[in-house]
């Protein structure tokens, strides 16, 4: 595929300046000057001009072979038969994270360490497990936990570890720990963890529309077919 060839020749015209500007002093037959403050005629002999021309120049491209099949995902459809050699980085398009084609995933927070399973859920609503992962774009799936108020945790944290919430009023700091917040509210222990875990800004915020907490084994997203969330650290589980 032949991008460009171009040949071209350029040519300029130069002159004495000086020359122009005595020009209407010149005696056209004589090629004599007569100036008012020069005290004797002054000759001077007709502007030369001289004509640059510069070589022709070419640019030429080598033919590109076809894409792999099982790299043509990677391009649009006017790029089949070659990679756009402009833009070599790619990205992805709007069709490759169409949120109703992302897969669903559950996973039991039965007795599972809180901030190991917290780090695993972010790293699949980040999308980080795809060979496809853009920081700039939500490539993740949606996770779903179920049985929220069976999280557990590590050491003394059951009752040293604080949650602090404000109401924005004077004197409105509200402090509670563990304990008393997973037999108020189980569901925001784990959202707390994962939202700590996601970009902060506006990708932030829509990728953690994609984690679904609920208390008890039950969930209403049978209908997208969840898969179990795939758990490679052992020390996840904790030891009764």
């Amino acid at each position: 595929m032949v991008i460009l060839c171009v040949s071209s020749s350029v040519t300029f015209a130069s002159s004495s300046a000086s020359s122009r500007s005595y020009s209407s002093h010149m005696n056209s037959s004589s090629g004599i000057i007569k100036n008012p403050f020069v005290g004797f005629p002054l000759s001077l002999s007709k502007p030369s001009i001289r004509r640059i021309s510069f070589p022709r120049f070419q640019v030429r491209c080598q033919d590109l072979s076809l894409i792999p099949k099982d790299q043509r995902w990677m391009f649009e459809d006017s790029e089949a038969n070659g990679p756009d050699i402009w833009n070599k980085t790619w990205y992805p398009k709007a069709a490759d994270h169409v949120n109703t084609d992302k897969p669903w995933y559950v996973v039991d927070a039965t007795d599972k360490i809180l901030g190991r399973l917290a780090s695993t859920i972010a790293i699949y609503i980040r999308g980080k497990n795809l060979a496809t992962y853009t920081p700039s774009v939500d490539m993740g799936a949606f996770v779903i936990v179920v049985n929220a108020e069976k999280v557990a945790v590590s050491g003394k944290k059951r009752t040293q570890k604080l949650y602090r919430r404000h109401s924005g009023r004077p004197g409105g700091m509200k402090v509670e720990t563990f304990d008393q917040l997973q037999q108020r509210i189980p569901e925001r222990i784990i959202e707390h963890a994962v939202r700590g875990m996601l970009p902060k800004g506006r990708l932030g915020r829509a990728l953690f529309n994609h984690l679904k907490v609920y208390k008890g084994p039950d969930h209403p997203h049978e209908a997208q077919g969840p898969i179990e969330l795939p758990i490679r650290d052992k020390r996840m589980q904790k030891e009764r």
